[in-house]
């Protein structure tokens, strides 16, 4: 098996991270910079927008998720969200996907023709980023996870960090050393009942 399917193989979500720093800070932003620079947009739109938090601010992130979990989640049941919260915050850094919604609808004014896809092309390109981002810090031996915690902070985290009115949260990835393995019952469903071969 190549390298590429090994790598997509193992891009799986681990929700217990250390904080134990695999690569340099400059090798991350170099990851994280190309994928986002290579990553497909549709008429190299390139609405796509990250965050990057790193040390005091990653922890900060997630203790506002925690705190604001414990204001609405029922007490009996906050002690296994709290543990799941815990497992992001243990990681080196968390990545904030966002999407510059000003670029989305200038596209839409440009290409009129277009307007009602430019929406759901702009979360395909989301969800591509996320994947390789995801797969991209696999390939340097990190374990990652993506959340949506969005409507729950999305207010608080761009008052705190000065984020462009115009760019939507559209996600939450965190990432550090496994500290815990994958899942092994995870399942597939059979292939043949999902690909259709049409010759």
């Amino acid at each position: 098996m190549s390298d590429f399917y090994k790598i997509m193989e193992n891009r799986r979500s681990i929700l217990r991270l250390s904080k134990e720093a695999l690569i340099s800070q400059e090798r991350l932003e170099e990851v994280v910079g190309n994928a986002l620079k290579f990553t497909p947009t549709a008429f190299n739109g390139q609405e796509q927008r990250l965050v990057l938090l790193m040390d005091k601010k990653h922890d900060w992130f997630w203790n506002l998720v925690k705190s604001t979990l414990k204001a609405i989640v029922p007490a009996e049941n906050f002690p296994s969200s709290e543990d799941r919260i815990n497992g992001f915050l243990g990681g080196v850094g968390t990545i904030l996907f966002y999407q510059d919604t000003a670029v989305t609808k200038g596209l839409q004014e440009t290409f009129p023709i277009y307007k009602d896809n430019f929406p759901i092309w702009a979360m395909q390109s989301s969800g591509m980023l996320k994947y390789t981002l995801w797969t991209s810090l696999v390939k340097e031996g990190y374990g990652a996870n993506i959340q949506h915690y969005t409507e729950l902070i999305e207010a608080e985290v761009n008052e705190e960090l000065n984020i462009d009115s115009n760019w939507k949260m559209v996600g939450q990835l965190s990432f550090g050393k496994a500290a815990q393995s994958p899942n092994p019952n995870k399942t597939f469903e059979p292939i043949e009942n999902r690909l259709i071969v049409i010759k």
